[in-house]
């Protein structure tokens, strides 16, 4: 690591600097002679002082990380001298709200479409009114409208209906353990 190869050709940062590469050059491990934009960028945008006073307060195993980091940001800043890499974060979190919303509106088509293969004459079994079935399916039914029109994450069911009447008893309280709290 004395130096950025075995040629002794200077580091990028030093041959930016026009210095000579000395055998404990902190820039040579992590700014190698082939990549000279890499250096420029950071110094344009840091400063190689700077740098080299982060480099030397760091331990030798986190250095890359933060060489690699700060490559990054000088890039992303260079490209977008306002935002830097919070814009590439920000466009990147828009896409995923938008793929999370049409993913949500997927899954609402699926459910309306399996509601649609309930057939309408259930077997009631014994000791059930004959509306239990047509409540379900109408709550289901009224789940998917919610879920095409915007009502939520698919995934937050903290009072989604089933497109089945449940296993459990019915207390429309949304406790199925019977303690009498709420839906928390």
């Amino acid at each position: 690591m004395a130096s950025s190869n075995s040629s002794n050709s200077p580091c990028a940062a030093c041959k930016f600097l026009r210095r000579k590469c000395m055998p404990g050059c902190i820039f040579a491990p992590y700014f190698p002679p082939e990549e000279p934009q890499k250096f420029a960028n950071v110094h344009k945008i840091f400063g190689a002082s700077n740098v080299t006073k982060l480099l030397n307060e760091l331990l030798p195993h986190q250095r890359e990380d933060a060489v690699n980091s700060l490559a990054y940001e000088a890039e992303a800043r260079i490209k977008d001298p306002v935002y830097g890499c919070v814009g590439a974060i920000s466009v990147l979190q828009r896409q995923v709200h938008r793929l999370q919303t049409e993913l949500d509106a997927a899954n609402a088509e699926l459910i309306r479409y399996a509601c649609n293969e309930i057939p309408t004459a259930m077997p009631i079994s014994p000791g059930t009114t004959g509306a239990q079935p047509m409540i379900s399916r109408q709550r289901s039914i009224e789940f998917g409208r919610r879920m095409v029109n915007g009502g939520g994450s698919f995934y937050h069911t903290s009072d989604m209906p089933l497109p089945y009447p449940p296993p459990w008893p019915d207390n429309s309280s949304g406790d199925i353990h019977g303690s009498g709290g709420g839906n928390n």
